[in-house]
This record gives C-alpha cells, structure tokens and sequence, in this order.
C-alpha cells in the first residue's frame, strides 16, 4: 500500500493522540492533506503534548473513545503500547474498520527530504542543536517534534519527525541499549548520512559489558552501509567497528590534535585492551596490536586556546579559524563534527557555518550557568554517565580551576557505573557533595574505609529514594545539595547529572 492509495477526504482516526506516537502520527496525516481525529483517555488538561498540536484541525475526544469517534474514522491507528485484549478492538472489529499499525504509517507514509542522523554516547543533543542552528541560520527549515520536554531521540520518535513538514530531517539518535533499537530507527528515518560523536561506556546493567554496548551503537554504521559517514578517528571504537564491518561507503574522519591528559585502558573491538593516551574520555591516540591505530584524517583541529574559545580546522581545502561560545574540548569535538556535516552533506559554505557556529551559545543544561549567590556560580550539566561526568569534570578544571561538585547522577550502567562517576568526581572536585542517593551510599562506604574523606566529602546523611533511569535524586535533594556547597569555601559549583538539570530552578529558594 502506497500514500496514493489513499484519498485525500479520507478520515484517520488516531487513539492515544495525547502520547508521543499518537501526536506525530496525526500531524503527519494532517500535514499531508488528510482529515485526522484523534481521541484519548487523558483530559484536556492532561494531555502532555496538545500545545503541539495548535495550529492543526483537528478533532479531539478528551477522556472517553466514544462511539462517534468510530463512526466517523475511514482507518483507526492505535497506540503500539495498546493490548489487544482492549476493549476498543472489539469495537473497531464490530464497526468493521481496517487498524493501520504505526509500521505501516512508516512503511506507507515516506519522507520526503533529505535526513541525517547524529549518534553517539555524549554530544548528540550539542551536535544536532547546533546543525540545527547552522541550517536555520541559512534559510532552512528543519523538521522539529515540538514535544515539549521530550527529548525524542529513541522509539519511534525520530523516523516519525522525519516525516513531519520541514525542508530537511536533522535527527538525534539514542538508545536505551536495547540491541536492534538503532538499527530499526535508521532504517524507518531513511536516512543518508549521518555523524557519530564517540562510543564510550553505557547501559552496560543491560548489556552486560562495554562491547555489548558498542555493538548496539555500531548498528548506526550497519544501517548506513554504502551511504555517507562522519567520525571521530580519535575514538577507537568507532574506527574498529568501521572496519570489522566491511563498511563501504564514504567515511569522512576527523580528529583533535591536543597533548593527552591521561591514559586510560579501552577494550578493542578485537577483544584486546588497548592504552589509550585520552585527549577526552574514550578519545584519544591508540595502537592495538590487531593494527588499528590513528588513520590520518580528512578534518584535523588544532591549535586549540580554550581560554579564547578558538582553534584552527584544517581541512581538504584549507585551514579555517573557528570562533566558539563553547567551553571544553569536548565542544571541539562537537563542534568539528557539525562543521563536516554542514559542508558535506547539506553543501553549506564554510564561511556561512562558521559564521552560525560563532554565535551559538550552546544547549540549555550543558554547562549552564544558573545563577550567582553570594559570589558562588551555581552551574548544572546534563552529564549522567562516567564518559560524560569524567569528560565535562576535566574540562571544568581546565577553565575553572578548584569546585564542588554536587552529584545527582544514578547510571545507566548500574553500580559499576555509579562508582566509576563517583571516582571521576572525587579525583577533579576540590569539595564533593553527593545528592543522589547511589552516591551517598558510595561515600559512606568510601568515609568508612578513609574516616579522612570527610573533609572532602561532604555527607550527612544517606537517603532512600528510587532511581528512574538516570534521574537520581528528587528536587529537594539536588536543592539540598547545592545548598550544603554553598557552605563550602569555594566560587564554583557544578551540578551533574539528569535531576541536576530537571530541578534547577531549586536555586530560587537558596537565594
């Protein structure tokens, strides 16, 4: 079946239109010409995404899935989350009318604009911001979800804004690491290219181990098999799967040339650990003895002043100087990424990128100032797993010299994962405050060992609540916290984690 099979005074009906699915679904039937109800259990009061759908006509049934909803709807879609044993089935079959499935909204209804993907462990929400920003910036009209405080780079969120209106689809791609997730999402998107940031440790609870991560996360070079690809030769893991896997397309690599900070180990795709000489956590210079090792890039930044915010791009046809709002290395690598993509795929010269990169001032809850009190900066980031905590902490340290840092993290990759933050935290920060409570168990056990610990960190008690996903701590907690490192004798406070970000207007009651 075919988008042209279907006449345009044809009526969907969408149950569940309150949810994400539901809502993009029916602003792609609509924005293509066709007539959509939509009907949820959800009051208009709650419905979570209906500002999204101002500006569209379309009916909606609030609270009930009242027969006239059946009768007027030519198809139903339902939600995928739907039991079969519910009791609209029975009505739909009664009613006799054909149920598309939200598969065949993807198989029917295709995208029609040129779609790029950007994936990666950390810097995939900077990254697809900023391209976003650059395209605008130069008349073009990306394809946005609107959901509002939905991040959508999982599910069947990004093929779905695909095929939303727009000129081009820019496409953050995540995973909650469940194997065959990314692959799916690439494939559904119909995406040409796409940029991968780096792979470094995640989900591994689920997973298992890093490389039971990293397989997951290759399936973005999998899917774009015979396509283009931009990435991150400093990254080892990438640059290994780009081999094992026979990947012949076009790959366009990039690097950072900058003096190591430390050395670290990183598994191979080849099984092998490998001494990795990191520039940034999980990046860096490398040689396995299976040979992978450094390939000499198509794009090198250098001569790095992260005191200015600038560095030098050289690239197949010349240098160009880079003018960032940004701060860290890490932004670099962003940033680099972006520029690639900008010129490659979507053509941009680079005077115009450049020109957008220049007055991006970056991602709200990555490394965001918050606020100043009594002479403290409070700062919160988004950082939530031991790459990206260790990564955003070092750069910190670079630009700031001593902080505190508050911990409101609760990883993804279970206790292993908690700890290895912990470490990374308690290694950068002058002072620690842990406000999680996967931390605060960390730092008992860690006082208890080293009764001197006390005087670095700062603990007093150990509370009880429940992570969900990487959302450690409640809004009082990470108040509570940033409260305790206002205390300390020190101007710069960095809150980390995903509570960090979400609470942050807590500091209106500490001022």
């Amino acid at each position: 079946m075919n988008e042209s099979d279907f006449d345009k005074n044809t009526t969907f009906g969408v149950i569940g239109i309150c949810g994400a699915n539901g809502n993009l679904i029916a602003r792609i039937l609509k924005d293509r010409g066709f007539n959509v109800i939509g009907t949820d259990m959800s009051s208009e009061e709650d419905c979570r995404f209906l500002k999204s759908l101002e500006g569209y006509d379309i009916e909606v049934f609030h609270g009930e899935h009242p027969i006239e909803f059946f009768k007027k709807s030519d198809y139903i879609i339902p939600p995928p989350s739907l039991p079969k044993s519910a009791k609209v089935f029975d009505i739909i079959k009664e009613e006799d009318i054909p149920i598309l499935e939200i598969y065949d909204i993807l198989d029917i209804f295709l995208p029609n604009k040129p779609a790029f993907g950007i994936t990666g462990t950390n810097g995939k929400t900077t990254s697809t911001t900023l391209l976003k920003k650059i395209i605008k910036d130069s008349g073009i009209k990306p394809v946005e979800h609107n959901l509002v405080n939905m991040q959508g780079n999982a599910g069947f969120i990004p093929p779905l804004q695909a095929r939303l209106n727009g000129d081009v689809a820019i496409l953050e791609v995540g995973t909650f690491g469940v194997p065959g997730t990314i692959k799916r999402m690439v494939d559904a998107a119909h995406l040409s290219s796409g940029l991968i940031t780096n792979i470094t440790p995640d989900h591994l609870d689920e997973l298992g181990g890093f490389m039971g991560y990293a397989k997951v996360k290759s399936e973005f070079i999998q899917s774009l098999n015979g396509k283009q690809i931009i990435v991150n030769a400093n990254d080892p893991t990438i640059m290994g799967f780009i081999r094992d896997l026979d990947f012949n397309g076009e790959v366009i690599t990039f690097s950072v040339d900058e003096t190591p900070a430390s050395v670290s180990k990183k598994e191979c795709v080849c099984g092998e650990m490998i001494d990795l000489k990191e520039i940034i956590s999980g990046s860096g210079y490398y040689f396995c003895k299976c040979g992978l090792t450094n390939p000499q890039t198509d794009y090198v930044a250098t001569n790095i002043d992260l005191k200015n915010k600038t560095f030098d791009l050289y690239t197949p046809e010349g240098k160009l100087e880079v003018k960032m709002m940004l701060n860290g290395l890490h932004n670099v690598f962003n940033v680099t990424g972006v520029i690639i993509a900008a010129h490659e795929f979507f053509k941009l010269p680079f005077n115009q990128i450049l020109e957008s990169v220049a007055t991006f001032s970056g991602v709200e809850g990555r490394m965001e100032k918050v606020t100043t009190i009594d002479g403290k900066d409070v700062i919160v980031d988004f950082a939530h797993n031991p790459a990206g905590v260790k990564t955003v902490l070092g750069e910190f340290k670079k630009i700031f010299g001593d902080f505190t840092t508050v911990i409101t993290v609760s990883s993804e990759s279970g206790k292993e994962g908690d700890l290895q933050i912990f470490n990374s935290v308690l290694e950068l920060s002058k002072y620690v405050v842990p406000a999680s409570a996967s931390s605060q168990k960390i730092a008992s056990d860690l006082i208890n060992e080293n009764p001197e610990l006390k005087e670095k960190i700062l603990l007093d008690h150990v509370d009880s609540f429940v992570k969900k996903g990487t959302l450690g701590a409640t809004y009082e907690e990470v108040r509570d916290g940033i409260k305790t490192a206002l205390t300390i004798d020190c101007d710069k406070i960095i809150a980390v984690g995903e509570a960090a970000t979400k609470f942050k207007s807590c500091v209106d009651e500490l001022k």
